[in-house]
């Protein structure tokens, strides 16, 4: 960055003199280096899945999640810095119900993600605050259907049929791109998202754009062990955000990893 150095780094409130705010460009840059989430926007529902990195193998097995339900329709998958997700999702869930107070009825995801932003993006505007190092996606059903969301850490947010956030984005987008979302179940958008998210043995970036996997983008050469969450809402969960039910979750494991090896 040309600018570092010469103290237009120093807030959230100061832009540089080419019109930038480091701040925001630095809370990027803790996403980028972060585990990787993915949504899938399906005919029938939502799937999440989040590349938990394992920094120590004395963590509990599936502590410290980064898929949280926030309403019974809305769940959030973030990636990026831990604590500032648990922050956003409690705040997610301060906002549903404040709206189911005072309307008497289940929240819009549009509102919901209308509120988070403006809140996210508050914290772009003064120095005495920092911006949130965390990019989050927010699912769900509401009367609208299925609805996909991302927040970046500017406050901007985008409404998606697929979707992909963290170190791996790039890779994930590729193989989203190859979906026809539309036209596939939640039950079979589950094996897409692990198939994205198990582990990539080929250092070759040309490569690695044609292997079928969440275990995709993640490097074992690179990086420590991870943890792959799963969790959807639609048909198959009566409209609830639920994770995926562990016979599912095992088998579209053990699938994503055989279509890896067989590639190899």
């Amino acid at each position: 960055m040309t600018s570092i150095g010469t103290g237009y780094d120093l807030s959230a409130s100061t832009y540089s003199p080419d019109g930038r705010i480091f701040q925001v460009e630095y809370a990027n840059k803790a996403v980028e280096n972060s585990g990787t989430a993915i949504g899938l926007r399906v005919k029938d529902g939502v799937v999440l899945a989040v590349e938990k990195l394992v920094h120590s193998k004395l963590l509990v097995p599936e502590a410290n999640r980064r898929i949280q339900t926030v309403e019974r329709h809305v769940g959030v998958a973030t990636t990026g810095l831990l604590a500032d997700g648990r922050n956003l999702a409690n705040r997610v869930r301060d906002e549903a119900s404040n709206y189911r107070s005072l309307y008497r009825s289940p929240p819009p995801i549009k509102e919901l993600v209308s509120r988070l932003s403006m809140y996210v993006q508050v914290y772009t505007l003064h120095s005495s605050v920092r911006p949130f190092g965390c990019s989050t996606i927010l699912g769900g059903i509401d009367e609208k259907g299925p609805g996909l969301f991302v927040i970046e850490p500017s406050g901007v947010s985008y409404g998606y049929h697929g979707a992909a956030v963290g170190k791996g984005r790039q890779l994930a987008k590729t193989e989203l791109e190859k979906l026809k979302l539309s036209e596939i179940s939640t039950r079979e958008a589950v094996f897409e998202a692990a198939r994205m998210q198990v582990i990539v043995l080929l250092d070759d970036p040309v490569v690695n754009l044609h292997l079928f996997s969440i275990h995709l983008v993640h490097d074992d050469a690179k990086e420590k062990d991870f943890e792959l969450e799963l969790s959807w809402i639609g048909d198959e969960t009566n409209g609830l955000h639920l994770p995926v039910p562990k016979d599912l979750f095992e088998e579209a494991d053990r699938k994503a990893k055989e279509a890896l090896e067989n590639f190899e």
